[in-house]
């Protein structure tokens, strides 16, 4: 009897650090998701200054 209290002991030890691991990593991924969006913010603000700048030059060649 005392063998089934050992092994679900073990268990629960084994899950607690992929239940720690899996925070860590929602964590992280909410960080990169929260960088993508700033980082894509100001490509956009870049291309469509980018997108300006060389309309300008078309119409000074054409």
């Amino acid at each position: 009897m005392m063998w089934i209290y050992v092994t679900v002991g073990l268990a629960v030890a084994g899950l607690v650090p992929l239940g720690v691991l899996t925070a860590r990593v929602l964590v992280a991924v909410r960080g990169l998701t929260r960088e993508i969006e700033r980082t894509a913010g100001r490509l956009e603000t870049v291309r469509a200054a980018s997108g300006a700048s060389a309309g300008a030059l078309k119409s000074q060649e054409g």
